[in-house]
Parts: structure tokens; C-alpha cells; sequence
């Protein structure tokens, strides 16, 4: 392969010739061959975004020749659009802070608003990655605040994702609502419910989780950007970093300010560990109602039965006509996969040492790549999985006048001992909760049937007193 050479401040460093990235990308290269894994596409973006208005800020200023300035925010908007996509290739698990990072970014927007200037890559004397690109900048206030952004820029999606999967939801408690069936608490009969009313408590907690992820945007929305290395400020113009800040929320279209207190910004890495959360704790409900749906639709002929989930292929190898729920189960190694990386976002952000984090690449790693599955996984389970799940009457209305939990409707009437006693019976005969109830004489039939009438048996309230 042919290559360059450049340098850096160790040296000098081959680079590919086709490269537009320059020494401290290859030395990254070369030192972190560790996940094969890209940096994702958002957190590219939102580094990009910043060289761009921090460029502009510094125009603003008179600090930076608006002739070079010109050419980096080209070189930025170049990126923006789609191009040199392949030139960000510094491993996620990578030096601390993210530094190798930003200077991947740094030197292909150097290298190719060289270009831009008719120059040739890796003259540097003309536009430095450091001198220019990063002018009033340091990995340590670039990073925080591109980690900000790019969450916003992932979160509206998810959020988007996840109130279709409400709506979903709240939809089938509506079709369902007419459904009698038995409920069950520790996996033992319970006193009835209507599928419907199971349904809606899915889509009621998908909404409080979806509002627990918008509660976390305010903080995001505070940046550190002008810190420079320790919060300071140093080596940056004071009109820069109120500029750099105006021109980010031109740019994103996002309400930003700049925070009150530039050294927390740096320190803190409170926004992303709750934004974090909120998705594992969407995750815990995500999951639990694919449990639920797992065991519903499970059978047909040895389970429960009482849903039918869409069939979206054949679900074995060697067992002709099974079919599994998969989309379910996918949801559920989703949720496992979302509660992992929140761990490892916990761990490093309780890293931080003095003035910096230097577990920031790992925390954005797994913070995108958290929302980038979950949006995902939300999508394609709502759509193959939600809006087609069909309610199998017929074994509702079986389990539920086989059911133990009917013996509680009729405690306030003959008493919890009496009514256990009954219970009793039921299991060891096998007699229905009706005709052992009329067989001792508990109560009289117009009574019993008035309260086990069904539309007595779902809501608050003493049947025969209403």
C-alpha cells in the first residue's frame, strides 16, 4: 500500500497515501487494533459540528484567518454531507478522554480543507490540526460536549420509537378490552382481569418510561464547550466561548446554553449516567413485557395460549410447524445488552479523577450504541410483533371459569375461611367454584350469579351492593 509521511509530535508516522487523516490517526491505528469497531456515525457528527462553529467562533473573534476558517467549514460541511465517512477509524476502546478522536477529526478536516486551499494533504504549515482546526479547543471540553450532542441528535428517534410502541399498545388494550381472562400473581390463579387492562398497564409504563428519558435532556443540554483543558477557559477568547455555544444551537437547532459552571461540565458525567438509566429502566419494562408475551403465547397445546403472536419465521431446525416467539426474544436480548452497557457507563463514570473523565470514549461507546439498539429493537417489535398479536378468546374464557382466583370475587359475601374451603374442594374434585358453592348452601343462586356476573368481576366495588 502505498503511503506519506507525516509527523506529529513524536515523529514521523507512514500514513496511507489515500488517507486524509494524518500521524496521531495512524499511531491510534496502530496502538488500538482492540474491537474492530468504528466510532459511531453521531458521535463523528456531533466532533465534526464543533470543529465547524468553533471555526466560525474564532472567526467571529478576529483570531482565526477567515480564509482558513472559510476552508475548515467546508471541509466540515463536506463531512456533514456524507463524505469521507471511511476516514473516522480510531477504535472506540482507545486512549483516554478521547483524544485520538479528536484529532481524527482534526487532521481529515485539515487535511482535506488543505485541499480545499489547493494545497497538499499534510502541509501543515499552512493549516495545522492543532493550530487551526482545534484553535480554543481541547479533547477535554470537545469530547463532553460532542457525547451532548450526540445524544440529543440519537434521542429523538428513540423517543419517536417508543411512543409508537405506546400507542401500539394502548391500542390492543382497547381491542382487548371486552376479553375476560384469569390475572395470576406469583404464576398462580388470581382473580380475573380483561386482556385489555393488561395491555394498557404495557403501554401506561412505556409512556412513563418514555418521560423519564425526555427528563433527562435538560442537563444535556448544558455545555462545558470553552473549558479548554481543565475548565479555565484557557488559550480561549471569552467572546469564543459564548460564540462557539450561539453558533452550536444555529447549527443543531437544539436550545443550548452554556453552563454555569465549566469545570463540572468537564468533571461530571451526571447527563449521560441519567440518560443512561432512564434506558435501563426502559429496558426492565421492555423486557419484562416480552417475558410476558413469551409466556402468554406460549404452547400451543402445553401453554398458556391466550395471545397469538405473529409468526415471523419457522422456529426450528428439525421441529416441523413450531414457531417461536422471536421477535419477543430478541427484544429480550436487547434489554439484557441495554442493561449491560449501562453498567459499564456507571463504572467509568464513577472513574473520573480530579478535573477530567478519562473513561469518556468508553461511556459514549456504550451510550449510542445503547440508543442506536434500543431504537432498533423498539421499531421491529412494535412493528412484527405488537400490531399483529391476535387475543385467542376461547382459552381466556376456559381458564378463567376454571379458575381459583373466582372463589375471592364471593370472600366478602361467605367469608375468607369459607371461601378457602371451597378453594380447597375445587382443586382436590375438580368441581367448579359455582357448584360447590350452591352445594353447601354459601349462598343463594340469584345472589351467586349476580356477583359473578362479568362485567361485575374487572372493576372496583361489592357487586351485590351496587
Amino acid at each position: 500500500m502505498a503511503t506519506r509521511i507525516e509527523k506529529d509530535s513524536l515523529g514521523e508516522m507512514e500514513v496511507p497515501a489515500t488517507a486524509y487523516y494524518g500521524a496521531q490517526t495512524a499511531r491510534a491505528v496502530h496502538n488500538f487494533p482492540i474491537s474492530g469497531l468504528k466510532p459511531a456515525p453521531a458521535f463523528v457528527w456531533s466532533v465534526v459540528i464543533i470543529k465547524k462553529c468553533a471555526a466560525r467562533a474564532n472567526m467571529a473573534t478576529g483570531r482565526l484567518d477567515a480564509r482558513i476558517g472559510d476552508a475548515i467549514v467546508a471541509a466540515a460541511d463536506e463531512v456533514l454531507a456524507g463524505n469521507l465517512a471511511d476516514q473516522f477509524v480510531v477504535d472506540p476502546f482507545q486512549a483516554g478522554a478521547g483524544t485520538s478522536h479528536n484529532m481524527n477529526v482534526n487532521e481529515v478536516l485539515a487535511n482535506r480543507a488543505l485541499e480545499i486551499l489547493g494545497k497538499e494533504r499534510g502541509d501543515f504549515s499552512v493549516l495545522h490540526p492543532n493550530d487551526h482546526v482545534n484553535m480554543a479547543q481541547s479533547t477535554n471540553d470537545v469530547i463532553p460536549t460532542a457525547m451532548r450532542l450526540a445524544s440529543l441528535e440519537m434521542l429523538d428517534p428513540l423517543l419517536e420509537q417508543l411512543e409508537g410502541l405506546e400507542i401500539a399498545l394502548t391500542a390492543k388494550g382497547r381491542e382487548f378490552d371486552h376479553i375476560l381472562k384469569s390475572g395470576r400473581t406469583h404464576l398462580q390463579d388470581a382473580v380475573p382481569i380483561r386482556l385489555g387492562q393488561e395491555f394498557s398497564a404495557y403501554g401506561a409504563a412505556i409512556r412513563k418510561n418514555r418521560e423519564g428519558l425526555e427528563g433527562s435532556i435538560p442537563a444535556l443540554l448544558e455545555l462545558g464547550i470553552g473549558g479548554t483543558a481543565v475548565g479555565t477557559g484557557l488559550n480561549a477568547d471569552p467572546a469564543y466561548i459564548s460564540g462557539i455555544v450561539a453558533e452550536l444551537a444555529i447549527a443543531t437547532g437544539f436550545p443550548l446554553v452554556a453552563s454555569e459552571n465549566l469545570f463540572e461540565a468537564m468533571q461530571n458525567m451526571d447527563p449521560f449516567l441519567a440518560l443512561s438509566s432512564a434506558m435501563r429502566r426502559t429496558a426492565v419494562n421492555l423486557g419484562r413485557i416480552a417475558n410476558d408475551l413469551r409466556l402468554l403465547t406460549s404452547g400451543p397445546r402445553t401453554g398458556l395460549d391466550e395471545i397469538r403472536l405473529p409468526a415471523v419465521q419457522p422456529g426450528s431446525s428439525i421441529m416441523p410447524g413450531k414457531i417461536n416467539p422471536s421477535m419477543a426474544e430478541m427484544t429480550n436480548m436487547v434489554c439484557f445488552q441495554v442493561m449491560g452497557c449501562d453498567q459499564a457507563i456507571m463504572l467509568a463514570a464513577q472513574a473520573g479523577q480530579l478535573e477530567l473523565n478519562v473513561m469518556m470514549p468508553l461511556i459514549a461507546y456504550n451510550l449510542l450504541f445503547a440508543m442506536e439498539l434500543l431504537k432498533n429493537c423498539v421499531q421491529k417489535f412494535t412493528d412484527s410483533c405488537i400490531n399483529g398479536i391476535e387475543a385467542n378468546v376461547g382459552r381466556c374464557g376456559s381458564y378463567l371459569d376454571n379458575s381459583l382466583g373466582l372463589v375471592t370475587v364471593l370472600a366478602p359475601y361467605i367469608g375468607y375461611n369459607a371461601a378457602a374451603e371451597v378453594a380447597k374442594e375445587a382443586v382436590s374434585s375438580g368441581r367448579s367454584i359455582r357448584d360447590i358453592v350452591l352445594d353447601r348452601g354459601l349462598m343463594p343462586e340469584n345472589e351467586l350469579e349476580r356477583a359473578m356476573r362479568p362485567e361485575h368481576l374487572t372493576v372496583p366495588g361489592l357487586p351485590l351492593r351496587q
